[in-house]
């Protein structure tokens, strides 16, 4: 039986098939489940609009139902860290799967003052609005996933060890066990893929999960600091993408932004 979340997200999809198609996954996986995964939420909520608080309560609304996470009240966020949550975000949902016609159409809406991070979101804007999603989706397809293997793979141990499955993954899983975090859904990609590494970032920002301000420092120096930029550079001079080449420059500047906030900050 499906909870109300996930049937007023179906709702506003406009069906099983249409939210299914829309975060890029397969029909049945979606009709097998009785709520929305955590590492769904937020893709969900970019592309139905409905807040996270209404599909997943038990993880973005009070500290009573607490499954997944160890979520408690949330103080209120600053607007810096609501901004770099929202950055982190962005970069998962481009990276966890091809955008598709509505992402990109929001994307191509983002504005950019003249700091490096700025001219890197016009660069993106630009791209989105250059490209539809059919192009994207064969870009994502290549670069990602590819017949055999993708171009990039946006993996910590493959970025640290030359190896998928290695021990920078058994790292990963360690400090989401700490953190409280649990894994939900069908998702079989490891923990130490990019787009859930970030995701996790974004709640850390967020507030979503119970952790100190430090607690962001450690898990960005432990998992993303020693090859997130690298991959996003990689990813920026690759001579096949377009689109995706504007988002590793995002990635890129963001990653060297917080790498260098974390460190004025100890």
């Amino acid at each position: 039986m499906r909870d109300a979340g996930l049937e007023q997200a179906i709702r506003a999809a406009g069906g099983v098939a249409s939210l299914a198609r829309a975060i890029g996954i397969a029909q049945p996986s979606v009709s097998s489940w009785s709520r929305i995964p955590a590492e769904r939420v937020l893709a969900v909520a970019a592309l139905t609009r409905v807040e996270r608080s209404v599909l997943r309560p038990d993880l973005y609304g009070s500290s009573e139902a607490q499954v997944s996470s160890n979520l408690s009240a949330k103080p209120e966020i600053d607007e810096i860290d609501q901004l770099r949550a929202a950055e982190y975000g962005l970069l998962s949902l481009l990276l966890g799967k091809a955008p598709d016609a509505g992402t990109l159409a929001r994307v191509a809406l983002l504005k950019g003052d003249a700091s490096d991070l700025g001219m890197a979101h016009v660069e993106l804007a630009v791209a989105a609005s250059a490209v539809d999603d059919r192009a994207a989706s064969k870009e994502f397809f290549d670069l990602f996933i590819g017949l055999g293997r993708g171009e990039l793979l946006p993996y910590a141990s493959y970025y640290l060890t030359g190896f998928l499955h290695e021990r920078p993954l058994a790292r990963v899983r360690e400090d989401l066990d700490l953190l409280g975090i649990e894994r939900a859904g069908p998702s079989r990609e490891p923990e130490d893929h990019i787009a859930i590494l970030l995701e996790v970032m974004a709640g850390l920002a967020r507030g979503d999960f119970e952790a100190p301000f430090a607690e962001q420092a450690r898990f960005f120096d432990r998992h993303l600091k020693p090859w997130a930029a690298r991959m996003f550079a990689d990813l920026e001079m690759s001579g096949t993408a377009k689109f995706y080449r504007a988002v590793g420059r995002v990635g890129r500047v963001f990653m060297e932004l917080e790498a260098e906030a974390f460190t004025l900050s100890e």
